[in-house]
């Protein structure tokens, strides 16, 4: 969308990964973006499944220029959500699926934002939408080959695959034509973040950022 802030999809080009962090409770976002980063893997999703998230997202965002991270939200499921992340400064937005109330938020305040879908048509919807991505969600349930299915009618249409994905099974995701895929546990669980093990989380993104980037 060329009216809004194109670094999401920049960083998802280069990097060909984000990552999503569920978790009951992230008491220092700003060193777990800064683990992540050291780790390849700059576009960071907070979801509204965690307690707190528009602090985290605040915390995170205020020290983008130390950590070097892309700070956005997800699992926004209604205007109210998109507004609190907006505010709170997050600089994308993710859906679990297609609403246009969330849709509409985003394009006024110019935020990228990632709709979830999983048919052709629900893709229809979210490119008529104005979504910068489409997040096909969950994953696991249909595998690489439907999405470079997807691409014949859609070739202009950029994917991140989200659910189930892990460093053994990303490259062939993006070999099907995905623009970057979604890392969640197995890169950043709720055990290493309770731990505050920074250096794990690091060592995971890696990973996985490589297995990713692999041809």
């Amino acid at each position: 969308m060329s009216h809004t802030d194109p670094a999401l999809l920049d960083t998802l080009r280069a990097d060909r990964a984000i990552t999503v962090v569920r978790a009951p409770r992230i008491d220092d976002p700003s060193a777990l973006c800064a683990a992540l980063a050291a780790g390849g893997i700059r576009a960071v999703e907070f979801t509204f499944t965690t307690p707190g998230v528009e602090r985290i997202v605040a915390e995170a965002a205020a020290a983008a220029s130390e950590h070097g991270a892309l700070v956005g939200a997800g699992t926004v499921t209604d205007e109210a959500k998109a507004e609190a992340a907006i505010a709170a400064g997050a600089r994308f937005i993710v859906t679990p699926g297609l609403h246009d109330g969330v849709a509409a938020i985003c394009r006024e305040a110019g935020i990228p934002f990632l709709l979830g879908a999983l048919t052709p048509t629900e893709v229809m919807r979210a490119v008529e939408a104005g979504a910068a991505a489409v997040k096909i969600f969950p994953a696991t349930l249909v595998g690489p080959g439907y999405l470079k299915d997807l691409g014949g009618p859609f070739p202009g249409v950029e994917f991140v695959p989200s659910g189930g994905l892990r460093a053994d099974n990303a490259a062939a995701w993006v070999q099907a034509g995905a623009l970057a895929v979604t890392a969640g546990s197995s890169v950043v669980s709720a055990a290493t973040i309770e731990a505050a093990d920074w250096d794990a989380i690091t060592e995971r993104a890696a990973e996985f950022r490589a297995a990713a980037l692999r041809p």
